[in-house]
């Protein structure tokens, strides 16, 4: 697959199995957030790969925000089963920095870069990235669960792992829709 097949071709599967990427895939994985457009250089975001274990954790903290704003069962139960979507979840979130040039949306863009840049890796290598947000991802108790400050953001959560069935491939937009020409 050329790298322009990928990007067009690309779709995301949430029916997530194991294998997880390990080793040097999932080292290119990472490596791939590093080399997205970054003005200043300021590589304003931080990673937490969540797998094993670190599931059970963020279901902690899933559910005890869940808990927080609802009591609604269905809701609750909901949350306890989103951290096993797939057996590896990488989170991405902001690590905003002052600077005359690179105001704070810009930082933000960034990081969403990094998260994409990590997706269209995964798929490169044979595997499948999910990337969902939700209103979990500014909730206080799992900010603070992932170490991450309260004048940051959770970009995303991108629910990584092997393809545990195919799914038909979408039909995709005409970019005539989306596009207006300046000649």
């Amino acid at each position: 697959m050329t790298a322009l097949e990928l990007l067009l071709t690309r779709f995301s599967n949430p029916n997530l199995t194991e294998p997880a990427p390990s080793g040097l895939v999932l080292e290119n994985i990472l490596s791939a957030a590093m080399a997205v457009p970054d003005h200043g250089g300021l590589s304003p975001f931080s990673i937490n790969v969540i797998k094993g274990d670190g599931l059970d954790r963020l279901t902690t903290a899933l559910v005890k925000a869940t808990k927080a704003m609802t009591e609604e069962s269905f809701k609750i139960e909901k949350a306890t089963k989103m951290a096993f979507r797939a057996p590896m979840i990488i989170v991405v979130s902001t690590c905003y920095q002052e600077h005359p040039k690179v105001p704070k949306h810009e930082q933000m863009i960034t990081a969403g870069c990094a998260l994409q840049a990590m997706q269209m890796a995964c798929v490169a290598q044979g595997y499948q990235g999910m990337w969902r947000t939700g209103d979990l991802a500014s909730h206080p108790i799992v900010k603070d669960a992932l170490g991450v400050s309260a004048e940051n953001d959770i970009v995303g959560f991108l629910y990584v792992g092997s393809s545990a069935r195919e799914i038909p491939e979408k039909r995709r937009r005409d970019y005539l829709e989306k596009v207006t020409f300046w000649d």
